[in-house]
């Protein structure tokens, strides 16, 4: 939180022109570049032409991953660059899609790394290779140690921190924290950032974010089960929803907020359905990577200074809600 405000002053230069680098025997730019970098500087629409992969753990139809989906995409539009797209779940699928990319020689990968650990030597292979890397969403603490250029997202444990405040104000003494994804050591850096500061209880649950109707019997049940829970934390939109639901079946008044973003969260809140959401921002992960290696390659700009490029956490509250609902149904929030 503390460098929030600095990096993001730092990525306001952006989209502005880039001046052309001249080609050293160090490594420096090429003369093709230079062409590009030059050629992109009346802005509006870049013609850089370079082809970058994006390679997710997000399931396909995933509401939040489609939103990082759009970003990059547009983001490819913006600096005229080739963005392809593809996410699995399975850390050894995803792996594949990476060294996938680098047989193709392709100019940039982003990449997120809900398991870093698996993802290690296709990330080392890729900057091995001279490929640029920037990991996104998850995996920040190991970026820097895979050879990745930069990390964009937010800090889970500052995030669940702050929704552990949050809850703590609404009056909640005893959490359930909902996983989806098992594993994935953002999500867990989250619940035990909300536990530090909530003051008291905290269960962790697991469910499956692929089965919605799946986490609502569990949550319902583990509410029936156990009246003494006043507060429930999921850490995705999807299993938000299905929480609501759960709530409503259990004849529970526990108090209900989530991390990130859909038109069914925002609609929750600003129906006072639920507390709040944390935002991440999921469309600037999408986005941002983009921009900064179109930067990097064309004129070797690195953004952050060897911090994390944070995107979060915000908050959408009921005072917000509305303002952000209709950017949600359009699919950018």
């Amino acid at each position: 939180m503390r460098v929030r405000k600095r990096l993001f002053a730092a990525l306001m230069v952006a989209p502005l022109a880039l001046v052309g680098c001249t080609s050293d025997s160090n490594g420096g730019n090429s003369s093709s570049d230079s062409t590009k970098a030059a050629s992109a500087g009346s802005g509006g629409s870049g013609t850089y032409g370079y082809n970058f992969a994006v390679v997710t753990h997000g399931a396909a139809g995933d509401t939040f991953w489609d939103v990082v989906k759009k970003g990059s995409e547009q983001a490819g539009k913006d600096e005229g660059v080739k963005v392809k797209y593809q996410s699995d779940g399975d850390p050894a699928k995803q792996s594949q899609l990476i060294d996938a990319a680098v047989n193709q020689k392709v100019d940039g990968i982003v990449v997120s790394m809900a398991n870093p650990d698996a993802l290690k030597a296709s990330i080392e292979k890729a900057v091995a290779a001279d490929i640029p890397v920037i990991t996104i969403n998850s995996g920040q603490d190991k970026s820097a140690e895979f050879g990745a250029l930069a990390h964009v997202g937010q800090d889970e444990t500052i995030a669940g921190e702050g929704a552990g405040e949050k809850l703590k104000e609404a009056g909640v003494t005893h959490l359930m924290c909902v996983i989806q994804e098992a594993g994935n050591v953002g999500l867990e850096q989250r619940c035990a950032g909300a536990k530090s500061t909530l003051g008291g209880k905290v269960d962790n649950v697991q469910v499956q974010n692929s089965d919605p109707a799946g986490a609502q019997a569990t949550i319902k049940a583990k509410l029936q089960q156990d009246t003494s829970i006043d507060g429930v934390l999921t850490l995705g939109p999807v299993i938000g929803s299905a929480a609501i639901k759960a709530l409503s079946d259990a004849g529970s008044d526990a108090k209900i907020a989530t991390f990130d973003l859909n038109a069914d969260v925002t609609k929750a809140i600003a129906d006072g359905k639920m507390l709040f959401a944390v935002d991440q921002q999921q469309y600037v992960q999408g986005y941002l990577p983009i921009v900064m290696l179109t930067l990097y390659k064309a004129n070797l700009n690195t953004i952050g200074g060897g911090h994390p490029v944070l995107t979060g956490p915000g908050f959408v509250t009921k005072d917000n809600a509305a303002k952000v609902q209709d950017l949600a149904k359009a699919g950018t929030r």
